[in-house]
């Protein structure tokens, strides 16, 4: 059942509209939430949220309790193909628990908080930046470890990375869900403006995977992949350009790399040279890796989740 979550009025009498869509299976109490589309730019949830639906309504006699689907929390970022909320140069995932007699933003923050607390569990997905591609991640607060890391680790995701991220820092949706009482975590995987199929479809597993545990599916399911984690700052390199350029990969995203093996390089167009080889600088999987060529001095070009020496 499709409901609206927050309205409000736009000048030349527009509406911005926020839905859900609910669907109740058969006996169970337990409801989860998956919400997409905080940043406009960033699509891989739209397609989680279609294959999920799909697999429920082909086999709804195996879904018990409740799940509510959140597919565009940010309408008019997703119109626009803009990361925050056009006009207000606001990104959204910034301005949580909001404020119900606040601006029009933080009304519409603390109506999806309010709407969205109170679930067993809430997962909500991200994509990387135009800039970057990420292996796909479940990202979740230090703080509130104890209270997601069980759920988390069945989400067959590739990587379980509990940092203090931007997308998990105070003021963003999980991290004042967990603060509130409801478990929640956040998913980072592929690239800004675009839409990895493979990636949707292995998160999509790992949600099912998350609500048979939780005695919501009683249907197929895979054995979920078992993530690398991450908990300490040291346990990740970050690799900035050093120099501005254009940038050409010579690796891939999610490949295990050794020590001196080169990911790239940064070249001068004009001139026809290298400025700079960009080689591995310990052993590790290579988590993130630069997709947009154009470079200036300290771009992000790399994370590598450090193995070995």
């Amino acid at each position: 059942m499709v409901t609206v979550v927050a309205s409000v009025d736009l000048p030349v009498d527009e509406k911005l509209t926020i839905k859900k869509n609910s669907i109740k299976g058969d006996g169970g109490s337990k409801r989860f939430c998956l919400l997409t589309g905080l940043h406009g730019d960033e699509l891989e949830g739209q397609l989680v949220c279609h294959m999920v639906q799909q697999r429920i309504n082909q086999n709804i006699k195996d879904f018990h309790g409740t799940i509510d689907i959140y597919p565009a929390l940010n309408p008019l970022g997703i119109d626009s193909i803009t990361r925050g909320i056009p006009a207000f140069d606001l990104d959204m995932n910034r301005i949580f628990p909001g404020e119900t007699n606040g601006t029009m933003t933080e009304y519409i923050a603390s109506k999806i908080l309010e709407d969205s607390s109170g679930a067993d569990f809430a997962l909500d997905v991200h994509a990387s930046s135009i800039f970057i591609r990420e292996l796909p991640q479940v990202r979740i607060p230090p703080k509130f470890k104890s209270q997601v890391i069980d759920y988390a680790m069945l989400l067959n995701m590739d990587l379980l990375w509990i940092h203090s991220n931007t997308s998990v820092q105070e003021n963003s949706l999980v991290y004042t869900l967990n603060q509130n009482g409801t478990p929640a975590a956040v998913i980072d995987m592929g690239i800004g403006m675009s839409c990895t199929s493979a990636f949707a479809l292995q998160l999509t597993e790992g949600i099912f995977c998350l609500l048979k545990k939780m005695g919501m599916w009683s249907g197929k399911t895979i054995t979920p992949r078992q993530p690398v984690c991450s908990d300490q700052e040291s346990d990740m390199t970050m690799l900035v350009s050093k120099t501005a350029g254009f940038f050409v990969r010579q690796s891939e995203c999610g490949k295990r790399v050794k020590k001196g093996e080169p990911l790239g390089q940064i070249i001068n167009p004009l001139e026809g040279v290298v400025l700079a080889q960009i080689n591995a600088p310990r052993d590790g999987l290579l988590f993130t890796l630069r997709e947009y060529p154009i470079v200036e001095i300290g771009s992000t070009l790399g994370r590598i989740l450090n193995e070995g020496n």
